[in-house]
């Protein structure tokens, strides 16, 4: 046992620090918060100025004993936790629970795990800085009220074992609002004309490409103007070229750093938020948990070493950048590698991708303007009173493109395409070769990606660093939202070509509308949102939400006590929810949509116990029937129509070998059900409407794969020898086992199968 005991949140940050501070000291970790509030119980004294009522949970009794006998013999404690409000908490409730001597104990904070830093922070230790710890505690005794006040008011109104709270709200209701925007847009067309033209003295393979930039509202506008472009004679009008200056990104904040991933690596927030969190304890970035794009002086030093070296001296321009997020927290640095020198690193090809996307960016801070060569020409004619308009960007000066260029939301590619013109001169005759009208629709308002949902959280000030990544996972594990992939709609467009001296009309198909990893409400979620707005506005209203966040800020600065804060919001609060007890459920939860022409039944949708539902017969019908709303399908935009074509399925689609086919669709998708069994017909093709002989088909191939399947089997026994993805093995019931390497399976006998079965251990149960 050394002299010295220091205790981390994880074990992968201690073993990095054990490395650096050697002999005399004992690195162990705490595995995170080793006391919180009781999940069964309320555990907030309303009465007594909301004094929490911690409690050590079951699961780290163990490892509480463990650091208190350790922290006994030691002759002084570090208390190392994470530098932010999470941090500090975790520091003090080590203290208290260990009930540590403050004459033995310091507290020291580093935000990079490197020997200097750690060094450095045991040189300057400092007491437990309670105002973080308040401003925590804060914010975790709020959400608590808010969660056990609502979810008991949820159960009774609008369904069993609901839950609600204060942050995951907030981004409920604006992925719902964005639903609801989506349902009531309208897309109007529009038609863009866009022209080829060949530069006089230039080959014929040397084209220019140009638009009108007004937009034209019907296809008979488009077409006179096409007419008028038949006989014209095109010249330019006036060349104009002036350079522009594009300055590099600042670097990684968790939020930018969340969105670039998602956008760059294809990573999720909860994945950007765990290999960072590897890096750092790795030793390999700095915390990943942060609101600044501070960096500092010695990694503005080696960031121009770095650029100098790599690039040369003239791509190198050090800028310190300014923080702009509202209510930002704690003066960290912003995310940026330990040593910029490295510029790879060990460890998995997640963790190499992440590393790299962190030193592009913070390298791309320090280094010089862009400068890029604009030129602007038009093209115009005596017969049209519209301009056609070109332009293309020249790269004259890279700068830091070099090395990176920030992605937007809707970026199709990562880098942004620069096109080169030929030289050009005003009143240079220009031959038309192609004049296209083409009939543009208005896009809806997109719908949130993971990324663009914490972007809009943190324009509107509501969540900090540690809350973005748990808020979207628990409302997408709490059913009120779903991430999904969705196809398009196809939709006609028209083309008007002059091409020679003919205009030319042809109508195209395009696929609109397809969505890829975006957020998408479920009725559960659009229910309990509108529960909410209509009777807690202030809960889910995002001015209030922020200000609540400021006011945590202003704990955190010790300019206001905490519960304070709390004060002000339970007593209306808790009024509101006695108000709201004596109330009706909400109205939406239910909708008729008309009647059925077959019966002339009532049809209706609503929630059910196992979710959204359509209903044929009122409630006191003892013959009404069920079926659930297909995927993608919402108890407030579901049409009359859309509701009775599921009650079409199980459909028989006719008889195959002495053996009905039945079409239906169930949780993995649609299906042919034929002899028992169930195949699956793809997302291609529609149980609706698939016919008898696709279904054979289907049928068939599924049969000759199944006969591939099977290598061996056994008259009596439940067992067989089949191929797999991964080989041959052998399936015992719902059982799967490995055939030994080298053994070919056509030759085994039954007694070697039943050996092989034997001797496999049992697999343990996982844990739920």
């Amino acid at each position: 046992m050394g002299e010295n005991l220091v205790i981390v949140e994880s074990p992968a940050k201690a073993k990095t620090i054990g490395k650096f501070l050697g002999d005399g000291f004992t690195v162990k970790s705490s595995f995170g918060h080793i006391r919180d509030l009781p999940s069964n119980s309320l555990s907030v004294d309303l009465e007594n100025g909301y004094e929490p009522q911690y409690l050590v949970s079951d699961d780290k009794k163990k490892i509480v004993a463990e650091l208190k006998s350790l922290a006994k013999a030691a002759s002084v404690v570090w208390l190392a936790s994470d530098e932010d409000r999470e941090g500090e908490a975790i520091a003090w409730h080590l203290r208290e629970a260990l009930k540590l001597d403050p004459a033995k104990t310091r507290r020291i904070v580093f935000h990079e795990i490197t020997k200097e830093a750690i060094q450095h922070a045991v040189q300057n230790p400092r007491d437990i800085d309670m105002n973080l710890v308040m401003a925590q505690q804060a914010r975790r005794v709020l959400d608590r009220i808010v969660g056990f006040q609502l979810s008991p008011l949820l159960w009774k109104k609008v369904r069993p074992k609901l839950s609600a709270g204060r942050v995951q709200s907030v981004a409920v209701r604006l992925i719902v609002d964005r639903e609801r925007e989506i349902s009531a847009f309208s897309a109007k067309s529009q038609y863009k004309i866009e022209g080829i033209f060949n530069p006089e003295g230039s080959k014929s393979t040397v084209k220019v490409k140009a638009e009108i930039p007004e937009r034209f509202e019907s296809g008979q506008e488009a077409q006179s103007i096409l007419e008028a472009c038949r006989e014209a004679h095109f010249h330019i009008g006036s060349v104009e070229e002036k350079d522009a200056k594009r300055n590099p990104s600042p670097p990684f904040t968790t939020s930018t750093l969340q969105q670039e991933a998602s956008r760059k690596l294809g990573f999720s927030l909860s994945q950007t938020m765990r290999v960072a969190q590897t890096l750092y304890e790795s030793g390999y970035i700095t915390y990943m948990r942060t609101d600044s794009v501070n960096l500092s002086k010695l990694a503005l030093g080696a960031a121009k070493q770095v650029i100098t070296d790599m690039y040369g001296k003239e791509y190198s321009k050090t800028r310190q950048f300014a923080t702009k997020t509202k209510g930002a927290q704690e003066a960290h640095e912003a995310i940026r590698p330990t040593y910029l020198a490295n510029t790879e690193i060990e460890g998995g090809p997640q963790e190499k991708k992440l590393y790299a996307l962190i030193w592009k960016r913070t390298v791309a801070s320090q280094m010089a303007e862009a400068t890029i060569g604009r030129t602007e020409i038009t093209i115009e004619s005596e017969k049209l009173s519209h301009k056609f308009l070109a332009t293309a960007d020249r790269i004259k000066f890279d700068g830091f493109l070099k090395v990176y260029a920030e992605s937007s939301d809707d970026d199709q590619d990562e880098e942004e395409t620069l096109l080169n013109l030929p030289e050009l001169r005003e009143g240079q005759l220009m031959h038309r070769q192609k004049v296209t009208a083409t009939e543009k629709y208005t896009q809806k308002p997109p719908r949130y990606s993971e990324a663009s949902l914490v972007k809009k959280l943190e324009e509107l000030g509501i969540g900090r660093p540690s809350t973005y990544a748990p808020t979207i996972s628990t409302i997408v594990q709490r059913g009120y939202v779903v991430k999904d992939t969705r196809p398009g709609t196809e939709r006609q467009f028209n083309t008007y070509t002059l091409e020679k001296s003919d205009v030319k009309h042809t109508l195209h198909k395009e696929i609109w509308g397809s969505e890829k990893n975006k957020l998408f409400p479920e009725d559960i979620g659009m229910l309990v949102n509108d529960f909410l707005v209509d009777n807690f506005d202030t809960v889910v209203d995002f001015g209030f939400t922020a200000k609540v966040e400021e006011q945590f800020d202003t704990v955190a600065e010790g300019k206001l006590k905490w519960n304070v804060v709390i004060d002000d919001f339970f007593k209306p609060f808790s009024k509101k929810v006695e108000e709201t007890l004596l109330g009706s459920r909400p109205s939406n939860a239910e909708r008729v949509l008309g009647s059925d022409p077959a019966t002339g039944k009532v049809v209706l949708v609503r929630l059910g116990r196992f979710g959204p539902l359509a209903q044929i017969g009122d409630s006191e019908d003892p013959e009404k029937r069920f079926v659930s709303l297909a995927k993608g399908q919402l108890l407030e935009t579901i049409t009359l129509a859309e509701a009775l074509q599921l009650f079409a399925l199980p459909r028989k689609v006719g008889e195959y070998n002495g053996h009905e086919i039945i079409a239906s669709s169930g949780r993995f998708g649609p299906y042919v059900k034929y002899n028992g069994k169930f195949i699956s017909i793809g997302k291609d093709l529609s149980p609706y409407t698939i016919d008898l002989e696709t279904s054979v088909r289907i049928i068939e191939e599924n049969s000759k794969k199944e006969e591939q399947r099977l290598i061996k089997s056994f008259e009596g026994e439940d067992i067989e020898i089949l191929n797999g993805r991964f080989g041959a093995y052998i399936k015992k019931g719902k059982n799967n086992y490995k055939i030994p390497k080298g053994t070919d399976p056509a030759s085994l006998e039954l007694d070697a199968v039943k050996k092989i079965i034997e001797e496999t251990p049992e697999k343990p149960r996982k844990k739920r």
